[in-house]
């Protein structure tokens, strides 16, 4: 009835009612019920309702950890990212182990009331998007403040550049996990541990660091050719996975369900590589690679580059749809405060110049074809409530802009 599916508010007369009633009779739920209904991103179309179930979010739970971190009653997880999402995912583990939970008076991300939080309650883990990330580190670098009272920040739900995370591990030290996952395998598919962060006399670091990660302990991971196959070590193919944390299937959608989890694996969408001892190093979503003259150019890989240049805080690369090339790469750049570039400043000579620096840097370091073709700063990329930089909404832009001078 409507009753039912009505929504309390806290703090309402009739929530205030409803807590004065007889308590509810426990319902014993069986492992495979839907526990959750969780809604995808959408970042790159409309919201799916990922169906989680009891099984699902136990194997999540018990996947932190034996994976990602410990958790005692001293312990305390601050939700500054949206609770709908994967911060929101984490209470479980905290929950299970009496730990602490501390909501921000902000009601959101705020690198100074965090570092306050910090200090104030100690033992602080929080989960955050490698943006949020950035910002934090910058705050701390700036300010100097103490961070020993921040436990573990597990970080996820895009690419963390190897120039940010060398940087937030010389800041914050060893603090630091990540994570990859999605809402239909929530929050558990790889995982890079602060232990392999920290390896750093092994022979690989510098690759390791740039990867996901290895599968966690309650998955299998591999990634496929366009048939389902394995693909060779090494190679890039589609990342899939199965295991007791993958969903039961998205709610009222069959079709997208059955295409998702064809073969009893779930298909990530996501385009990656295994090396021989099974670090997982992602490319860029399928959707976003660029192809010109027939080439594909992976996003990230330019974003690694230019992020390099000390005038770059931010960037976010996309094509755009060119006659000759079929795309042509575009990046967006945000300018990094101690060489923030005002817009009026940003025009003539010094424009030229810094064009002519962001190209020389992605000559030194990938293939000529790679290189933006154009440089456009903005004051802000656009991101969702969880921090993900949307690039349909960067592409949308150029394509108005297309569409505006007539191309």
């Amino acid at each position: 009835g409507a009753d039912a599916a009505a929504v309390q508010v806290l703090g309402a007369s009739a929530w205030e009612q409803a807590a004065q009633g007889a308590p509810l009779a426990l319902q014993e739920r069986a492992p495979d019920d839907v526990a959750s209904l969780f809604y995808t991103s959408g970042t790159t179309g409309r919201p799916k309702g990922v169906m989680q179930t009891h099984r699902n979010l136990l194997a999540m739970t018990m996947a932190y950890f034996t994976d990602v971190d410990d958790v005692q009653p001293g312990d305390a997880m601050v939700y500054a990212a949206p609770m709908s999402h994967g911060a929101g995912l984490y209470n479980y583990a905290h929950m299970l182990r009496g730990a602490r939970h501390v909501v921000p008076a902000s009601g959101g991300f705020d690198p100074a009331e965090l570092v306050q939080l910090a200090a104030d309650v100690g033992k602080l883990s929080l989960f955050a998007a490698p943006t949020m990330v950035h910002r934090l580190v910058e705050h701390v670098r700036r300010t100097g403040a103490n961070v020993d009272g921040f436990k573990t920040i597990v970080y996820g739900g895009g690419p963390m550049y190897v120039d940010d995370l060398r940087r937030a591990i010389d800041t914050m030290g060893q603090k630091f996990v990540q994570i990859y996952g999605q809402g239909e395998s929530p929050m558990t598919i790889t995982a890079l541990a602060r232990e392999h962060l920290a390896d750093t006399a092994h022979p690989r670091w510098a690759e390791r660091i740039a990867s996901v990660g290895v599968a966690h302990a309650c998955v299998q991971v591999r990634v496929v050719d366009g048939e389902d196959r394995p693909v060779p070590t090494g190679e890039l193919g589609e990342v899939v996975v199965r295991g007791d944390t993958v969903m039961a299937g998205y709610w009222r959608n069959p079709e997208a369900s059955a295409q998702t989890l064809r073969g009893g694996w779930l298909h990530t969408g996501d385009v990656g590589s295994l090396d021989a001892h099974g670090f997982l190093t992602l490319r860029d979503r399928s959707k976003d690679v660029i192809i010109s003259g027939g080439s594909n150019i992976y996003p990230r890989e330019v974003e690694e580059v230019l992020l390099l240049h000390p005038r770059v805080s931010e960037v976010a690369v996309v094509g755009q749809h060119d006659a000759d090339w079929g795309e042509v790469v575009v990046a967006f750049l945000v300018a990094g405060e101690g060489g923030a570039v005002d817009d009026a400043a940003l025009h003539a000579e010094l424009d030229a110049e810094l064009d002519a620096e962001l190209d020389a840097l992605c000559l030194d370091h990938i293939a000529r074809f790679k290189r933006p073709k154009a440089y456009r700063w903005v004051p802000a990329l656009p991101k969702n409530s969880y921090g993900k930089v949307l690039k349909t909404e960067l592409r949308a832009w150029l394509q108005a802009e297309g569409a505006g001078s007539g191309a």
